[in-house]
């Protein structure tokens, strides 16, 4: 009993400190972007919403977060496809070969982002020069394995009697793929695109061996305004990508605990 004791505040200790090095440092950036001291951030000089007005008549800093959320956004949709149709694609395959092509996926995830940007940036310099379309090939590159490793279960667990009955009855292989397939890949996809998303969005090394000269991305605007001294600008950048962030996972968790909620009411129901 007194271990059990033991255990149970030693876990708490350590679950609070965890807790303390994740958030505390994302609070002391929320609060420095209300504060009105315009050189010593260490230093509380009253609050003040100068940062986030000056943030959005600053169009250097509008450029950038432009550039950075259409280049997330476009590499999540199109390694998104991609890493479906290699998902459902690999239900055919024998197993040896699936083994070989899930390690081969694998590479990038694994790989030190710093090797994956040089080496793409060798390649793209000697056949075309670096420009937004550069980056967004290898943004794709990058985050392919991480789509692959939300889809996957769900194709591995999906019931393919389902597909093969709808066949039966007389739909087309497409009508069937997108009415009784794809729903069961939903989440799997959603989950991916997701992951990938942020992955883009918060990726700097492959960012910046990548990118062509004057164009630049939230990460590597703030890693060149660094040297010259962080901005309140910046500051207040950050915490409205952190609230958007919250505000979508707070959103698609409470789908999902809605959804669980429905088939709970049903199964008591059915009970």
């Amino acid at each position: 009993m007194v271990k059990q004791k033991v255990t149970d505040v030693a876990s708490r200790i350590y679950l609070a400190f965890a807790l303390i090095l994740l958030y505390l440092p994302i609070l002391i950036l929320i609060v420095s972007s209300f504060n009105a001291s315009p050189r010593n951030k260490a230093v509380w000089g009253g609050f003040s919403l100068s940062g986030y007005t000056k943030l959005f008549g600053n169009d250097m800093i509008m450029q950038a977060l432009g550039t950075t959320i259409l280049l997330a956004a476009g590499a999540a949709f199109v390694s998104t496809i991609l890493g479906t149709m290699a998902c459902i694609g690999m239900l055919g395959m024998r197993k040896r070969t699936k083994t070989w092509i899930m390690g081969l996926t694998n590479i990038p995830m694994l790989n030190a982002d710093i090797v994956t940007g040089v080496a793409l940036m060798l390649l793209f310099s000697r056949f075309i020069s670096l420009s937004f379309w550069t980056m967004l090939i290898a943004h794709i590159t990058l985050i392919i394995p991480y789509v692959v490793l939300c889809v996957q279960p769900k194709v591995m667990h999906m019931n393919m009697s389902m597909y093969e009955a709808a066949l039966d009855l007389g739909a087309s292989p497409s009508y069937a793929f997108w009415k009784v397939v794809l729903p069961e890949l939903v989440p799997g996809i959603v989950a991916g695109f997701m992951l990938s998303f942020t992955m883009s969005l918060d990726d700097f090394s492959v960012t910046y061996f990548t990118k062509a000269p004057g164009i630049h991305t939230m990460s590597t605007m703030i890693n060149a305004e660094y040297r010259k001294g962080i901005q309140t600008e910046l500051y207040a950048l950050s915490t409205i990508v952190f609230v958007m962030v919250l505000l979508v996972l707070f959103l698609m968790n409470r789908k999902a605990w809605r959804t669980t909620k429905k088939a709970e009411r049903k199964g008591g129901g059915l009970s």
